[in-house]
């Protein structure tokens, strides 16, 4: 089903972006290239569309309602 597969890429996607950013960001900061480097662009970018477009919470209960998953 085409409604799953994108449910479950952007609840995926929501949080692996905004993490991959942060952890780029950790890293140029440790070797001290933080603002030479757009990297800090990123991560407004992540966190951006995260707010955009709904964190990984809120794309996990769409997914839960698609497939019929109730909490107990």
């Amino acid at each position: 089903d085409t409604d799953v597969a994108v449910a479950v890429a952007q609840a995926y996607g929501a949080q692996v972006a905004v993490h991959a950013a942060e952890e780029a960001l950790q890293l140029h900061g440790g070797i001290g290239m933080t603002w030479e480097h757009p990297v800090h662009l990123y991560l407004k970018r992540a966190k951006a569309d995260s707010i955009a477009y709904g964190a990984a919470g809120t794309h996990r209960a769409a997914l839960a309602e698609l497939v019929d998953l109730r909490a107990p």
